[in-house]
Parts: structure tokens; C-alpha cells; sequence
């Protein structure tokens, strides 16, 4: 069994956990291969008798892979993701932080949490992305053209608002007037489009929900699409650029500059361990309490 794994920050008192998951994918005579960086920062912290190959690019990486450990939170997944993206590979994330609905794996639960995997005690779950287009087309977004959680256009530079006139399949739908406009899939439905007022979407739901980022027009809501939609934005405003952020990269692009957005033709497989689920996560992250039913 080949293993990846990837973490962008080495927290406090996260040590003991990480060597905990490198001794017990030893055991059990896994290869593991880790990020370059995160590997420096392991050994910059910690003392490691064994010695570990490494990867630095997606171009590294390949169909031999087993699986990828996410080590950190929900953002160190949707870094993870850069790495993995067309591959298919499995992504676990291994929580280091607070409550994530995609890094499930709680550290404290690392050694059962990897027995489970490694005797396939899971199963996957495909995440649908969003890729985003130009016209004219630019360079800015290079291959990293695509997101797990959400596309969104925004202000910049100004506290005024700006106009974003949306049309979906060639038909025009309105003319958003705010603060800017998300593009969420499911995955990303629990985050800033809900923070905006977007719905919870189940992660295997065939949708795409366009949230407002405090719109002026308060009868301006979220709106639920299939995923089969295409798209197209067009940004005016007093100033002559706006924001556009895949997940939590972040480019400015010309006014002029149209924006198409479409689902990606590939997933991201998601694990997800035997008695765990969307909807368990979702009463502990949402405060609705446990399944008190006998």
C-alpha cells in the first residue's frame, strides 16, 4: 500500500499525533511518501529514525497512490486537492483543529482511525468542483482552474458595491447588485455560502447554488441550479478590477473580463470511515444535537 501525505502548518501539540500515524503506517509496512515542506517541518520538530521519500508537485505524483492523508482542517484538504486533482486519489483529512466537515479524522482517534482504513472499513465520497473560464482568457488561473468549495467574485479596493449581471445556459437571470456573488457546490454549501445565507446541500446532490454577498436588494436569495448549468458573470462597478478566489486563492481580474463557470469533468474522492457520515457531522458542526432516539 503507497500513502501520500500533506499538512501546510505544524501545530501545537500536534507531534505526538503525527508520529502516532507515521508508527502505525510503519507497522503495517506501508510506503509513505510525504510533502517536501511538511517533511521539513516534521523533522524540523521532531526527531524521525526512519527516512521518507518526498513530493513536490503534482507532476510527482501518480495512479499508484492508495491514498492521501490531509493533515490539518478543511483548508489544508482544499490545498491537498491542488496536489491530488484529475488523480482520483482518496483523500482522508486528519483533524488537527476544530470541528471540520471535511477533515473528519479526529487526531485523538488517529491509531483506531487508520486500523478502519487500512482493513477498508470506508467508503468514498465524490465531491463535484467548479472550473472557471475567461473571456478574453487569461492566464491568472494557470491549471489550478478549479474548486472544491466555491468560486466567488467580489469587490475590491472600495466599500462601494459592485453589479454583477448573471446569465445561466445563455439566459439572463438578474443583475446582482452587493457585495459580490459565490458560486458554491455542495461541498461548499456549509461554508461561505452559508455564512451568507446559502443553504446545507448534501455533498452527492447534482446542484450548484449561487449565494449573494450582502446584496442591496433584500429580495435577492440564494438560488439552487443543477450542476449541468453554465455560469456567465459580468462585473462593473467604480472600480476598474475585481476580486475572483478559487477555495482561498485569490486573483484580480479587469472589469472587462467575463467569467465563465461550469462543473469540473473530474471529482475529488472524500473518505469517509465505517459509522461515520454528512449528516453525523452535520448535527455536531450545526449544534443540533446527537440522535437521542433509543
Amino acid at each position: 500500500m503507497k500513502i501520500g501525505i500533506y499538512g501546510q502548518f505544524y501545530h501545537k501539540n500536534s507531534g505526538i499525533y503525527i508520529q502516532q500515524l507515521l508508527e502505525t503506517l510503519d507497522k503495517n509496512d506501508v510506503e509513505v511518501v510525504i510533502e517536501k515542506n511538511f517533511l521539513e517541518l516534521i523533522n524540523l520538530h521532531d526527531e524521525i529514525d526512519k527516512s521518507y521519500s518526498h513530493f513536490s508537485t503534482f507532476e510527482e505524483l501518480d495512479t499508484t497512490y492508495d491514498l492521501f492523508f490531509s493533515i490539518g482542517g478543511d483548508g489544508t484538504i482544499l490545498k491537498t486537492i491542488t496536489y491530488v486533482r484529475d488523480l482520483g486519489i482518496p483523500i482522508a483529512g486528519i483533524n488537527t483543529g476544530r470541528l471540520g466537515f471535511l477533515a473528519t479524522i479526529q487526531k485523538e482517534e488517529i491509531k483506531d482511525s487508520i486500523d478502519l482504513i487500512l482493513s477498508k472499513k470506508f467508503h468514498i465520497s465524490p465531491r463535484s468542483l467548479v472550473t472557471i473560464d475567461t473571456i478574453p482568457a487569461t492566464e491568472e488561473f494557470g491549471v489550478l482552474n478549479f474548486a472544491m468549495n466555491e468560486i466567488a467574485v467580489s469587490r475590491r479596493n472600495t466599500t462601494s458595491m459592485i453589479t454583477v449581471h448573471t446569465s445561466l445556459n445563455d439566459e439572463f437571470l438578474t443583475s446582482y447588485w452587493a457585495d459580490g456573488l459565490i458560486i458554491s457546490t455542495p461541498t461548499g454549501s456549509t461554508g461561505y455560502s452559508l455564512s451568507c445565507g446559502g443553504p446545507v446541500i448534501m455533498p452527492d446532490a447534482e446542484s450548484m447554488v449561487l449565494t449573494p454577498i450582502a446584496p442591496h436588494n433584500l429580495n435577492a436569495r440564494p438560488l439552487v441550479m443543477p450542476e449541468n448549468q453554465e455560469i456567465k458573470l459580468q462585473i462593473s462597478g467604480r472600480e476598474d478590477t475585481y476580486l475572483v478566489s478559487l477555495d482561498s486563492r485569490i486573483h484580480t481580474l479587469p472589469n472587462e473580463t467575463t467569467v465563465l463557470i461550469k462543473k469540473a469533468p473530474f471529482k475529488i474522492n472524500m473518505v469517509v470511515l465505517q459509522n461515520d457520515s454528512f449528516l453525523k457531522t452535520l448535527r455536531k458542526k450545526m449544534l443540533w444535537g446527537e440522535d437521542k432516539r433509543n
